[in-house]
């Protein structure tokens, strides 16, 4: 059996009256509905509680994923966009031109050790503080 306190209290004549019409029905009583009333407030108490702790920090994390997805879809979009460009303008190597292809493999080399060093040292082309090197 759960154990029991008895408590004393006040309510206000209109909450009163609306109390004893809901107690008077058959299976209810005051001290049933009572105590739901006032497990569901402290329920909803604790919900506003740890909404006002955490929801403006939830809030603010959710627009910064959202920035940072709308700048991962604008990213790979100009990449997309700017490969397109490239292959469209430049002309295929021939098959036997062996000293193009060293060429473009050094270039290729380059452009894969500056995106590294870019990346180790915390650079940005675009958008960063820093101008371009």
């Amino acid at each position: 059996m759960v154990e029991k306190i008895r408590h004393q209290l006040f309510l206000p004549k209109p909450v009163s009256d609306r109390l004893e019409a809901l107690a008077a029905k058959p299976g209810a009583s005051k001290s049933a509905i009572l105590a739901d009333a006032v497990t569901a407030w402290l329920n909803r108490r604790g919900a506003s509680e740890l909404e006002d702790r955490f929801g403006l920090r939830l809030d603010r994390m959710t627009a910064a994923i959202g920035r940072l997805e709308r700048d991962g879809h604008i990213q790979l979009e100009t990449l997309a966009l700017f490969v397109r460009y490239e292959l469209a303008i430049q002309a295929p190597l021939a098959e036997n031109d062996q000293a193009g292809r060293a060429i473009a493999a050094k270039r290729f080399e380059a452009f894969v050790a500056q995106v590294g060093r870019q990346i180790a040292a915390g650079r940005r082309t675009i958008g960063g503080t820093e101008s371009g090197q």
